[in-house]
C-alpha cells in the first residue's frame, strides 16, 4: 500500500498557522507513516512556526492585495502569477493524495494548482464571513469545513461540513483555576483575573484602552495579565511602571496560555476566528473588541455571531478607549453574568474539530 501523502497551505497569522498545524497532528495520528509539506508565503510566520512544529514547508513569493495603493498591486500581481507556477510545480513533484487549504495568502495558488491537477482539495473556512480567496476556490473544492452556521450564504450548501475551527488541545489539559497556573503568574487565587489578548503581535486599541483604564483597575483590585504584543511592548511596559505590582503582569507573549486562560475570570480580545473558538470551547466570558483593519469586516461578524447569543459581550474599536475597562470591570464583578455568558460561550462550542476534518480529508483518499 502506498504512502499517503498531504498538502497543508495557508498561513499569515497564528489564526490560520495553529489550526492547520492542528489538522495534520489529528492526520498524523490517523496515518503515523503519512508524509506532510505545507505550503506557506515567504516571509511569513508560518515560515518559522511550522518547522518549529515538526513539518517541512515550502514558500511562495505571494502576498495580499494592498486596497489602499492601487499601484503597489503591480507587484503583487507579478508575484501571483510566479506563485502559482512553483505552487504548480510543488503540487506535481510531492502528488499529494488531497490538499487543504486553510486561509490566508499561499493557500490560492495551492489549492488552484492541485485542483488543475485533478487533486481533491478540502477547504477550512474559520471565519463565519467567507475570505475572498475561499469563496473563488469553493467551486472546485470537494468539501468546506467551516465553524460557523449559516455559511450557506457563500459556499455550495451540498459540500459544507460544520466542523468547528481546530484549537490547541493543551489549553483543555489544565483544570480551571488551578493552582500551579496561579503560581506561575505569582497571582492570588482569591482574586479575580482579567486577561489581556491582542493576538501574537498586539492590538493598539486595546492596548491604549487598558493603558488608559489602569488607575480604575488598580483601584478595583482586578488582577491583569496583560499580552501586549511585542510591537508595543516596550512602549506599554514604560507608561503602565507606576501601575505594575503584584497585581498587574505586562508581557510581550503569554508563553502559557493554557495557565492564562485557566484562571481567567474574563478575557478581552481581539475577534479572530482562533480566539473566538478557544473562549468558547473553554467557556470563558469575554469583551470582544473586533480589529477594524481586517478584510470584509469579519471579525465584527465573528463577535457578532456570539454577542448575539449572550455569548460574549462587544464593544467596538472607536467605542474602547471610553468604554472597555469600565465595562471589564462592572462584568468581572458581576458573577451571575459572567457565569451565565460562560456557558452560552460553551455550548456554541465545537468539539474534536481536527479530527473531524481529518475524517472528511481520509474519506477522500481511494482504498487501495
Amino acid at each position: 500500500m502506498k504512502k499517503m501523502k498531504f498538502i497543508i497551505s495557508g498561513g499569515g497569522t497564528g489564526g490560520h498557522i495553529f489550526p492547520a498545524i492542528s489538522i495534520a497532528n489529528a492526520l498524523k495520528r490517523r496515518v503515523p507513516d503519512a508524509d506532510f509539506l505545507f505550503v506557506g508565503a515567504d516571509g511569513r510566520m508560518e515560515m518559522e512556526k511550522v518547522p518549529a512544529a515538526g513539518y517541512a514547508i515550502k514558500g511562495l513569493p505571494v502576498s495580499g492585495f494592498d486596497r489602499k495603493n492601487m499601484l503597489k498591486n503591480v507587484k503583487v500581481v507579478a508575484r501571483l502569477f510566479k506563485s502559482i507556477f512553483l505552487a504548480k510545480k510543488i503540487v506535481r513533484d510531492f502528488a499529494p493524495d488531497a490538499v487543504v487549504g486553510v486561509g490566508g495568502y499561499a493557500s490560492g495558488p495551492t489549492l488552484y494548482a492541485a485542483n488543475g491537477q485533478g487533486i481533491p482539495t478540502v477547504l477550512q473556512e474559520q471565519n463565519s464571513y467567507a475570505g475572498v480567496t475561499n469563496k473563488l476556490l469553493a467551486k472546485k473544492a470537494a468539501k468546506i469545513c467551516v465553524a460557523y452556521e449559516g455559511m450557506d450564504k457563500f459556499f455550495p450548501k451540498e459540500k459544507i461540513i460544520l466542523t468547528g475551527n481546530p484549537v490547541r488541545q493543551d489549553f483543555l489539559d489544565v483544570e480551571p483555576k488551578a493552582e500551579e497556573a496561579y503560581r506561575f503568574f505569582h497571582f492570588d487565587s482569591t482574586k479575580k483575573t482579567l486577561l489581556i489578548i491582542g493576538g501574537s503581535l498586539g492590538a493598539r486599541t486595546i492596548n491604549q484602552s487598558i493603558l488608559k483604564g489602569l488607575p480604575q483597575l488598580k483601584a478595583a483590585g482586578i488582577q491583569v495579565l496583560w499580552q501586549t504584543g511585542k510591537y508595543y511592548f516596550e512602549n506599554m511596559k514604560q507608561q503602565a511602571a507606576p501601575y505594575i505590582d503584584d497585581n498587574l503582569l505586562v508581557t510581550d507573549f503569554v508563553k502559557r496560555m493554557d495557565y492564562a486562560y485557566a484562571i481567567a475570570d474574563l478575557v478581552i480580545s481581539r475577534a479572530g476566528a482562533s480566539s473566538i473558538s478557544e473562549l468558547c470551547l473553554l467557556g470563558k466570558s469575554s469583551i470582544l473588541v473586533p480589529s477594524p483593519n481586517v478584510a470584509e469586516d469579519h471579525q465584527t461578524k465573528n463577535a457578532m455571531a456570539l454577542s448575539d447569543r449572550d455569548a460574549a459581550m462587544m464593544i467596538s474599536d472607536a467605542d474602547a478607549p471610553v468604554k472597555l475597562a469600565n465595562a471589564a470591570i462592572d462584568l468581572i464583578a458581576d458573577s451571575e453574568s459572567l457565569s451565565r455568558i460562560g456557558k452560552n460561550a460553551k455550548a456554541m462550542a465545537q468539539l474534536d474539530s481536527a479530527d473531524r476534518i481529518a475524517s472528511e480529508i481520509l474519506a477522500l483518499v481511494p482504498k487501495e
